[in-house]
């Protein structure tokens, strides 16, 4: 009976492992707001479908960090769904306020940019395999803006 066993389970895992499952990337990184305080960093995240059917995304997680230190951290909440059988765009939104900018400003340095790494996790439920989290990120450098963009 345990052979039996171990053969059902070696089946079922197999065909898992077989299962297409959804891809995603980051596409664009940007500045989408600058007040005297802050400024929101946006990140687009194209999500491919292979499914004939809608999967929802339970949960956006996503990380932020420069010069070894985390800009910011946090989750977004039921975002939507991916459409079946398209690539779906999802936005992730980051507020930074400056005082943390001028507290990184040996990386800033006289170029006046940021060096950056965004981590995201997608997590959904995908029949028959259960809640799957996709990992994705970038790394890249963005210029701030300067005091006269600001007023």
């Amino acid at each position: 009976m345990a052979k039996l066993m171990d053969k059902a389970k070696g089946f079922v895992a197999e065909k898992i492992a077989g299962i297409e499952k959804p891809s995603a990337d980051i596409v664009d990184v940007s500045i989408k707001h600058v007040s005297a305080d802050s400024m929101t960093l946006e990140a687009a995240v194209d999500v491919l479908n292979p499914y004939s059917h809608n999967l929802p995304i339970g949960e956006i997680s996503y990380r932020v960090r420069s010069a070894d230190r985390v800009i910011a951290s946090g989750t977004i909440l039921d975002p939507g769904s991916i459409i079946a059988k398209e690539k779906t765009r999802f936005k992730v939104p980051v507020k930074v306020p400056y005082n943390f900018i001028i507290s990184i400003l040996r990386d800033v340095g006289k170029d006046w940019d940021l060096d950056y790494e965004w981590e995201i996790g997608l997590t959904m439920h995908i029949p028959i395999v259960g809640k799957f989290t996709l990992p994705i990120s970038t790394s890249g450098t963005l210029k701030l803006p300067t005091l006269s963009d600001i007023f």
